[in-house]
């Protein structure tokens, strides 16, 4: 617990400032949006009623359905841009609703009195209605900054820095450090910002400039203590091209990823690594060049980007996905790494036995009866699902789609008779489960491959620095990888040193 509260730690500086850009940055130009526009609009009450519909249709999208349709808008483009176009809609509703309500609430016998005294419309707004709106307008201020500091923990998928990683990482891995650590740290900082904009809301209210120039000295410290990794960063001199590492949101590509951060500045490479991406998203920034290396899988790569159905050998199959990947997106397939990382269906080992089930064949007897887990991709339904269920006449009680964690969990205390386990997961021999065999080869091939962007493919530092890395991992050092972080709770980054240390044996 301690390693990993201290990475927790070393991280901060990092993730924190990746949280107050996203954050500052949007706020800055949601409020620069919503602001002039809810001012003029609450004088034209059509156009009120029109922005607050669209601000209002924004804000009923869920956060991470906004974040994930930006990748696919803007070409492929994963990290800061997406997660802050997201984050900069969000931010504008509350403001611009305040705003509004705010002008339109200012007593009308004082307006009236501005104009008898001869004020213009301008100096009305800005002497009489502005500054008794004020207190309502900075509490949509005040919402929209917890609003906007707390959504920014869900750009993680996308590609985006934030507090966030910790939780993505640490519920995808069992690090229920990380996930405190990641919970407690955005809540302090939402906290200490909407104590500061209070205390603005307040010196409006009672007329206090002195307090209101506190707290604004005090959001400058916060927003410039936050900014400080970032800014030391973009004024570092770089050598070279940078490369950018991709992974996905499960254990095994958390420690791949590493491995590969760690061998290209072993070689002199600077490195930006994109941790926890949704897979359509690291797919898309492959092809779009957002990420110069990754770790796939063919039978991903198979079915759901190729859409095939129809399953071939294996190594007819990696050929197939290298030419379709060269030819239509300029993306390189380097080769495989040595091992599988396949769907497979797994049983408790004492009901395998009890049963004699050997085959995924021998499940259909009980099927109808049983409950069968899986991540939430399988039962999408994927082409070979389908295919399983075609060739082997299979029609499940309940088909459950599962965080991969909690699916072991449950099958481990009897919940669950079946799931669609990894064959490469530590957690299979764990909680003693019995792999099925696949005579009629339902599942296609999932032999992990090191695939890098057309502009990573010219790049012979890049190529070079990654080719010991083929065939060098085969699926014993891959489980006991896994299994060194799902089950004896080690931190990725011991599980990554430890793998490498066994590809230089």
């Amino acid at each position: 617990m301690l390693e990993q509260l201290m990475l927790c730690l070393e991280k901060l500086p990092a993730y924190l400032g990746g949280h107050m850009l996203l954050s500052a940055a949007a706020l800055a130009v949601g409020l620069a949006i919503s602001l002039p526009v809810g001012v003029f609009a609450s004088q034209r009450p059509r156009l009120a009623e029109v922005v607050l519909g669209i601000a209002g249709i924004i804000q009923t999208v869920p956060s991470l359905a906004l974040l994930a349709l930006m990748v696919p808008l803007l070409g492929g483009m994963i990290g800061f841009v997406p997660a802050f176009i997201a984050l900069t809609l969000y931010s504008i509703l509350p403001a611009l609703s305040n705003t509004i309500t705010g002008i339109r609430g200012v007593d009308p016998n004082l307006v009236e009195a501005a104009r008898g005294l001869g004020m213009s419309d301008r100096q009305k707004l800005f002497r009489v209605e502005l500054p008794l709106a004020a207190p309502v307008i900075i509490s949509g201020i005040r919402t929209a900054t917890v609003l906007v500091v707390g959504t920014a923990t869900l750009v993680t998928p996308v590609g985006g820095t934030s507090l966030g990683n910790y939780i993505f990482q640490g519920l995808n891995t069992g690090n229920q450090v990380g996930v405190v650590f990641g919970c407690i740290a955005t809540a302090l900082l939402a906290v200490v910002m909407d104590q500061l904009i209070r205390l603005l809301e307040s010196s409006a209210q009672q007329r206090k400039p002195n307090r209101a120039y506190a707290a604004l000295g005090g959001l400058f410290l916060v927003v410039l203590g936050g900014l400080y990794e970032p800014m030391a960063i973009a004024f570092t001199p770089q050598n070279g091209q940078r490369a950018v590492v991709g992974n996905l949101e499960f254990t095994e590509q958390h420690i791949l990823g590493e491995v590969l951060t760690e061998r290209l500045k072993a070689s002199g490479l600077p490195v930006k690594t994109r941790r926890g991406l949704a897979e359509n998203v690291q797919f898309q920034a492959l092809c779009e060049g957002s990420v110069d290396v990754c770790v796939e899988y063919t039978g991903n790569i198979w079915a759901r980007e190729m859409k095939q159905t129809e399953f071939k050998d294996r190594d007819r199959t990696l050929k197939e996905i290298g030419q379709w990947l060269h030819e239509k997106h300029g993306v390189v397939c380097l080769g495989k790494l040595g091992f599988e990382n396949a769907y497979a269906l797994a049983v408790p080992e004492d009901l395998a036995q009890q049963l004699n089930l050997k085959t995924i064949r021998d499940l259909q007897p009980h099927a109808r009866n049983w409950q069968i887990a899986g991540d939430n991709q399988l039962f999408d339904p994927r082409p070979e699902w389908r295919a399983v269920k075609q060739k082997y006449n299979l029609e499940f009680g309940k088909e459950i789609p599962m965080d991969p964690a909690l699916m072991y969990e449950a099958v481990g205390k009897g919940k669950l008779q079946v799931l669609a386990a990894y064959t490469s997961d530590g957690r299979i021999r764990a909680k003693n489960l019995r792999l099925l065999q696949d005579p009629d080869q339902a599942f296609p091939p999932y032999d992990a491959v090191l695939l890098v962007s057309r502009n990573a493919s010219y790049r012979p530092e890049v190529v070079e620095a990654l080719k010991p890395l083929l065939g060098a991992i085969d699926l014993e050092k891959m489980q006991q990888a896994n299994l060194l972080v799902d089950v004896d709770h080690q931190s990725v980054e011991k599980a990554a040193r430890e793998l490498s240390g066994k590809l230089k044996q």
